[in-house]
């Protein structure tokens, strides 16, 4: 379960919030990767893309909605 912002709106610590709720999600994707055999600055170099990428999506598109799903089990 991925913990909620404590408030709608803006607040002093949101980001670190919002990092910290996504850590074990992260984590999680980075150890699948490892365990599949990427090597850790495969993972971090291709996750940085995706990250572009996505960036650049949404300057063109904004509001645009990813079209894949994460589904944490």
């Amino acid at each position: 379960m991925i913990s909620p912002p404590r408030r709608t709106t803006a607040y002093p610590d949101r980001e670190v919030d919002c990092q910290e709720a996504m850590e074990p999600g992260f984590q999680a994707i980075v150890d699948c990767m490892l365990d599949a055999g990427w090597k850790r600055g495969e993972v971090m170099r291709a996750l940085r893309r995706l990250i572009a990428a996505d960036n650049m999506t949404q300057k063109e598109t904004p509001g645009l909605k990813p079209s894949w799903r994460w589904r944490g089990r």
